[in-house]
C-alpha cells in the first residue's frame, strides 16, 4: 500500500484514524468503529449503511483506490482531511471556506503542476450566452449553454450563472427556481482548458468564495426548499454535481453518469462539493467518488440519496 493508505478489517480493534478503508462483515460487532472511522468502507453485498460502499469486487476496486492513491498521495490525503473537518449540519460558509482554502493549498502543489504540464497549453473557447435565464410566471428557469463542451463550468459562465441567480436570491416574488443544461450534458465540471490560468491561488480563493453560485444556491434553497430544483441528465460531473446537490430537489434522467473526477487533475471539488455532496450521501461515499473516480448511474445515486427522482 502506499504510504498514508490502509486498508482494516472491520473486525480489527481500534486504532489511529486517517485515510483508512474498511473491508469485512459491516454487520459484526466489532465492526461499528472503523465504520464510523474509516475514509470510506467496501462491502460485496447490499448494504443500506451509507458508510459502505457497494462493489462487484473488493480486491480489484482496492487495487484501483490504491493506484490513485498512489499517482496523487497528496491529494487524496487533503480530500479525506477536508470531508473529516466538514459538519453538514453547519452553515454551508464554513464549509465553503474549508474547501476552498484547501483547493488553493493544492493549485500551490506539485500533483496539480505535474497534471498541467502532461496537460499542455490550452486556450479557452469563448462562447456566447454560457447560461440563458427566462421568467415564466413566478419561476425562474436557468440553463447551462455551452452545449458544445457538455456545458463545461467556465469563469464566463460563473458570471452568468450569478446574475441569474440573483435575480431569484433578491425577488421575493420568485416562488421557483429549475436550473438544467441545454444540450447532451446538465454539466461535464470545470472547463478543463481553463485550469491553470489563475493569477494566484490567494485570488482564486477570494473568487471562488466571494463570488460563489454555491453558496447562492444554498440560501435560495433554503427560502425555497424543493421548489429549488436541479434537472440533469448526460454528463453530471465534477461542479455540475456539486451545484446541483445545493439544490432542493434533484430529478435526473436514466441516462446521467454522476461522479467527482478531480483527483486525476491533482485537485479537490472547489465548487462546494465537499458541502453539498456530504449532506446528501456523507462523507464515506463523497470520499468513495472522489478517492475511487468512478461513476454512478442513475438508480444508485438515487438509492444514496444523491438526486430525489430519477424521470425521463
Amino acid at each position: 500500500m502506499p504510504d498514508g493508505l490502509r486498508v482494516i478489517d472491520l473486525s480489527a480493534g481500534p486504532g489511529a484514524g486517517g485515510l483508512v478503508i474498511g473491508v469485512g462483515d459491516p454487520a459484526g460487532a466489532d465492526a461499528e468503529f472503523w465504520l464510523r472511522e474509516a475514509t470510506f468502507s467496501l462491502v460485496d453485498r447490499p448494504c443500506a449503511d451509507r458508510r459502505t460502499v457497494q462493489v462487484p469486487d473488493v480486491a480489484a476496486a482496492l487495487a484501483r483506490i490504491t493506484e490513485r492513491v498512489a499517482a496523487w498521495p497528496q491529494t487524496a490525503a487533503v480530500c479525506d482531511d477536508v470531508l473529516r473537518a466538514v459538519d453538514p449540519a453547519a452553515p454551508a460558509f464554513s464549509g465553503v471556506i474549508t474547501e476552498s482554502l484547501a483547493y488553493s493549498t493544492l493549485q500551490s502543489g506539485r500533483e496539480f503542476a505535474r497534471w498541467l504540464a502532461e496537460r499542455g497549453p490550452k486556450t479557452v473557447p469563448l462562447l456566447p450566452d454560457p447560461v440563458v435565464a427566462h421568467r415564466d410566471g413566478d419561476a425562474v428557469y436557468v440553463a447551462f449553454n455551452r452545449p458544445q463542451r457538455h456545458n463545461a463550468f467556465s469563469t464566463d459562465a460563473r458570471a452568468a450563472l450569478l446574475e441569474a441567480l440573483e435575480v431569484v436570491r433578491l425577488d421575493t416574488s420568485v416562488t421557483a427556481l429549475v436550473l438544467t443544461g441545454n444540450g447532451p450534458s446538465f454539466c461535464s465540471g470545470g472547463d478543463l482548458a481553463e485550469f491553470g490560468t489563475f493569477d494566484d491561488p490567494a485570488s482564486a480563493h477570494l473568487a471562488r468564495t466571494r463570488f460563489s453560485p454555491a453558496l447562492v444556491l444554498d440560501e435560495i434553497t433554503g427560502r425555497l426548499g424543493a421548489a429549488c430544483r436541479a434537472v440533469v441528465h448526460g454528463q453530471v460531473l465534477g461542479s455540475g454535481l456539486e451545484m446541483a446537490a445545493f439544490c432542493g430537489h434533484v430529478t435526473c434522467h436514466p441516462d446521467a453518469t454522476l461522479g467527482l473526477p478531480e483527483l486525476a487533475l491533482g485537485l479537490i471539488p472547489g465548487a462546494g462539493g465537499t458541502v453539498s455532496i456530504t449532506r446528501r450521501i456523507g462523507r464515506w461515499r463523497t470520499a468513495y467518488l472522489v478517492l475511487s473516480g468512478a461513476t454512478i448511474d442513475a438508480a444508485t445515486a438515487q438509492t444514496w440519496g444523491l438526486v430525489d427522482v430519477v424521470s425521463a
